[in-house]
């Protein structure tokens, strides 16, 4: 899928994420990007860095979301896998389970459990 049809008309300011996939997909396709503008955004202010460090010569490889559940209008969790890979180190996968929050119609990432 296009970067367009995916998440750049999130990570362009043109839509907010509608749902929790969305905005975890959309949270990925940053990281990979190095948008800190639109991770900050999409932070939970009860948890958000004051700045976010990313490390040079990673390469993301995928993510796989494995699992999503909306348990009210307001709260949600996504389980899902990144893989990436630093130069000259082995490859990682990242396995959490993320916890959203909704506000003023807004998904925002709160924190999560690694698996």
């Amino acid at each position: 899928m296009s970067y367009a049809k995916c998440c750049g008309r999130w990570l362009d300011g043109a839509a907010l994420a509608p749902d929790v996939e969305s905005l975890m997909r959309s949270r990925y396709c940053a990281f990979v990007l190095e948008r800190e503008d639109y991770l900050r955004s999409t932070w939970h202010s009860i948890n958000r860095p004051a700045t976010i460090e990313f490390e040079p010569g990673v390469k993301w490889l995928g993510l796989e979301v494995r699992q999503h559940v909306q348990s009210d209008e307001a709260h949600a969790t996504v389980e899902f896998v990144a893989r990436s890979k630093s130069t000259g180190a082995p490859a990682v996968r990242l396995h959490e389970r993320s916890r959203f929050v909704c506000e003023a119609g807004h998904w925002l990432y709160v924190d999560g459990d690694q698996l």
